[in-house]
């Protein structure tokens, strides 16, 4: 088992993902920059961080080798176990340990353990296809120093003249006026026209993004595989809301077809869950529960064990 492979994969989701009696690795977004000695621009991304301090087991590196590899949660807590011990007797023995694509680990004199993070590869999913690049730098010219200089050698002289009136006609001044003020206006309406259609613009393509997003957006679990089945709850608990005054509902989706709505119940069912079609929220998508529950706390118990072993984004949702 390659347990350094699936830490990686869970960095791209999560900004903390710890093995358990050996520690965590955190993760925290860097704005985009600029090294001013070599012109390089780099993209946004995530820095990754390691904390010794952190090693209690949360499920979650536990939870996705199980479901990757198909076996029990115990026999993948065991699994890891034995792999931080392997870990360990190395930086021991070697004083230096290096995980692909997240860093290399040292021990100091003290005992205590140091971490460089990879250069590569980069867990911002929104910075997906950015890569680093070098500019050329920019030579600016200072031509007022340049215009000194010159005056300096060639100095300027501004002699008075004499306009001589030719049968010049005053009214062709003001004439003269009243066009560039009529063309400044005429330019001014423009420029407005102008920016009020790119405000519309700008709307109008912010409207159909957040559309876009809102149809894309559904709950899902990591799960590459199937999952193992887990007995929630009794189904004896699970009444119908017209009966009593408040349900509590735990929802496993969201889906913008319907199909995928029903796929997702005979799944859920096949694993022995109370799953039901909910109805569509205020977005239109068709929302899918594992089970509803007339008590509170056995829906909030149940809640618990399904986060722990089936999908960290399932929620309750309790409605009269």
């Amino acid at each position: 088992m390659v347990l350094e492979h699936y830490i990686s994969d869970l960095l791209y989701r999560y900004n903390c993902v710890v093995v358990p009696g050996f520690g965590a690795f955190l993760t925290q977004k860097t704005t985009a920059r600029i090294n001013q000695d070599t012109n390089t621009f780099f993209a946004p991304s995530k820095s990754v961080a390691f904390n010794g301090q952190l090693i209690s087991n949360d499920g979650l590196l536990v939870s996705y080798v199980s479901e990757s590899e198909k076996i029990s949660f115990e026999d993948a807590l065991s699994n890891i176990e034995e792999r931080v011990k392997w870990w360990k007797y190395i930086l021991k023995e070697e004083s230096s340990l290096t995980l692909k694509n997240i860093g290399l680990l040292t021990t100091n004199a003290e005992g205590k353990i140091l971490f460089q993070p990879a250069s590569e590869p980069n867990y911002l999913t929104s910075s997906f296809g950015l890569s680093n690049f070098n500019s050329i730098p920019v030579t600016r010219e200072v031509l007022k120093e340049e215009v000194e200089a010159m005056e300096e050698k060639i100095p300027f002289v501004i002699s008075p003249e004499r306009r001589e009136n030719n049968g010049f006609r005053p009214y062709l001044k003001y004439a003269a006026i009243l066009l560039l003020a009529f063309s400044t206006g005429v330019t001014g309406y423009r420029i407005y026209q102008q920016q009020r259609s790119n405000e519309q613009v700008v709307r109008q393509d912010a409207q159909e993004y957040v559309t876009k997003q809102i149809q894309k957006a559904t709950f899902f679990d990591i799960a590459p595989l199937e999952l193992p089945t887990v007995t929630v709850a009794a189904k004896t608990n699970v009444v119908p809301a017209n009966e009593k005054g408040e349900m509590h509902h735990i929802v496993a989706g969201a889906f913008r077809i319907k199909a995928n709505a029903d796929r997702k119940i005979e799944e859920l069912q096949e694993k022995g869950f109370d799953a039901a079609y909910f109805g569509t929220n205020a977005y239109g998508l068709h929302v899918v529960t594992y089970a509803s529950y007339a008590n509170a706390t056995d829906a909030l118990r149940a809640l618990r064990v399904i986060k722990r072993t089936q999908s960290k984004d399932a929620w309750l949702l309790s409605k009269k």
